[in-house]
Parts: C-alpha cells; sequence; structure tokens
C-alpha cells in the first residue's frame, strides 16, 4: 500500500508540510522505545461532505493515552479537529484513515519527557478486512497483563505484541489472531475488540484487559437503540467455541463477521446474525445515511 507521494501533505506541529519532507530524529525515545502514543480514525465521505466518524472521542483518547503514559499534551483538541479536516481537504481525500501520533524528543533515558511532537497524517484506506468472513485463530501470544503497564492507553510499543500476533496467524494460513488475557479468557484481536452472540445476547469483554474501543463502545450504543442485551463479562474459550457467531469490530476493521476459531465454523449464517444487523446499522451511522433504527 503507498502511504504517501510527492504530493502529500501531513500536519506536523502546527504546520502543513510535504509529507517526503519530513523529517524524525534518530535518538528519539519513541524510535528507541516505543514510547508514543497514538489513534486511528475514520473519515467518510457523506452526502453531508467529508464527515470524520467521532472525532472528539478519539482526540480525547489520545489525549488520555498521552496522561498515562507522562507524555505531554500541550495541545488544544478542538484546534487539532479544525487542522484534520484542513488536512483532508488539502489532500483532497474523501473517505481516508487518518492517523494522529504524538511523539517524544531523542533521549537515551528511560524517564518521562518534558515536551513532545505531534504528527496528523491520512491516506485513502478501504475496509481493512474487506467483505470477507474471518478465519481465526487463537493466538499462543496474551495480552499485556494490566499491571505492567496501561493497557487502556494506546501506546505505539504494546503493537509489538499485535504485530507477534497477526504474523503468527498468517503464518499458519489464518486471516487474524485471538489474543487471550493473563486469565485464559477471551481478551481482544490484535487491532480490534469482539463480540459473541449466544441466544439472541451480545457478549463482549469487559474493560481492564481490553482497549477500550470506541467502536466497540459505539456497537453498544447501537445495541440500545435496537433493543439488543449486551453482557461484558470473562468470557472463556469454551463460551467463545460454543457461541452462535462472532464478529470484530475497530475503526479500520468496522465490524466483521469472524467464519471460524481455530476447528470450530460458527453455525448460523452471518446473514441471520445480530453482527450482521449491527454491520448495516453501523454502516448506516457512519455514512449519516436514514435513521438507522429502521434498518431491521
Amino acid at each position: 500500500m503507498e502511504y504517501y507521494n510527492s504530493k502529500t501533505v501531513i500536519y506536523l506541529d502546527g504546520e502543513f508540510v510535504k509529507a517526503q519532507d519530513a523529517k524524525t530524529d534518530l535518538y528519539g525515545q519513541s524510535l528507541h522505545y516505543g514510547y508514543a502514543a497514538f489513534e486511528g480514525i475514520r473519515a467518510y465521505k457523506t452526502h453531508n461532505a467529508t464527515r470524520v466518524f467521532k472525532i472528539k472521542e478519539h482526540y480525547d483518547r489520545l489525549q488520555r493515552s498521552c496522561e498515562l503514559m507522562h507524555i505531554p499534551f500541550p495541545w488544544d483538541k478542538n484546534e487539532l479537529i479544525k487542522q484534520t479536516y484542513r488536512l483532508l481537504e488539502i489532500n483532497n481525500f474523501k473517505d481516508a484513515y487518518i492517523r494522529p501520533l504524538v511523539y517524544c524528543p531523542p533521549s537515551m533515558s528511560l524517564v518521562a519527557p518534558t515536551e513532545s511532537s505531534i504528527m496528523i497524517c491520512a491516506w485513502d484506506w478501504a475496509s481493512y478486512f474487506g467483505d470477507k468472513k474471518l478465519k481465526v485463530c487463537i493466538s499462543s501470544y496474551q495480552r499485556p497483563n494490566p499491571k505492567s503497564t496501561y493497557v487502556e492507553a494506546k501506546a505505539s510499543g504494546h503493537y509489538v505484541n499485535s504485530i507477534l500476533a497477526t504474523t503468527e496467524a498468517k503464518s499458519k494460513g489464518f486471516d487474524e489472531a485471538l489474543l487471550l488475557d493473563m486469565n485464559e479468557n477471551v481478551a481482544e484481536a490484535p487491532g480490534a475488540n469482539i463480540f459473541i452472540e449466544k441466544d439472541g445476547k451480545l457478549y463482549t469483554p469487559a474493560l481492564g484487559h481490553i482497549l477500550a474501543g470506541i467502536t466497540r463502545a459505539t456497537v453498544i450504543e447501537l445495541c440500545k437503540v435496537l433493543d439488543i442485551e449486551v453482557i461484558e463479562k470473562a468470557i472463556s474459550v469454551d463460551e467463545l467455541k460454543a457461541a452462535d457467531s462472532v464478529f470484530f469490530c475497530g475503526t479500520a476493521a468496522e465490524i466483521v463477521g469472524v467464519h471460524t476459531i481455530d476447528d470450530v465454523v460458527f453455525r448460523q449464517r452471518w446473514n441471520d446474525s445480530i453482527g450482521c444487523t449491527i454491520q448495516r446499522a453501523y454502516k448506516n451511522l457512519v455514512l449519516e445515511k436514514v435513521n438507522y433504527e429502521v434498518i431491521i
């Protein structure tokens, strides 16, 4: 995938610059230690022009991630929102993925910095998984122990764990991995949260060992509107494999169905599942189409 070309512009510490001309310091803490925080945000072309979905929530979480990781966050979030829309306009992006990144200056120490930089870039990007249903394996890697780090922070270094899990899954012929937590309960995918359907209800792992996904919160909001019960609890592997259907959700993934976990094929047809209903409702919501309440 080409993320930028000679014409692409990024936002860097208050200025718009050509992506190919932007530089970073090879002695930065972020490069050496993964000490940075970021967001993944989606912009959609709607009948009301280009809209960035839940942009305030994303920048709120970026600030919270920085606070948890002791990375300075001196920026006005309303100004960042304004400049994000300006960035899309300059690059003529309609449907795009947006990546704000807060990173740290040169330092070989293990002490939090007193200043930081922010970069915002964007690129054209379709759905992360496409339209197919996923073949998933349970990873040999676990999500980090919440006593070892702030798992609710979207910190760059945390994603080494995700890269290892996805690489392992693809090397075995699967589309994606599913990680367990330290107690061997279901946690999340490398870049998405998980919901399972059983007997007309949805279940999802409770917060504590997972990233508090903005799409996850949106799914729960949609379920309240659609009168679908959602239960947040610890989910065992046995419960997962006994589910009627399963789906992942995330900003990049949106809503994507899971066909198999290891050797288990979920028996419910995707088109008959709650996940499929949520998938349609979510698409209508982000595209600002007709009231999503009527789609079922």
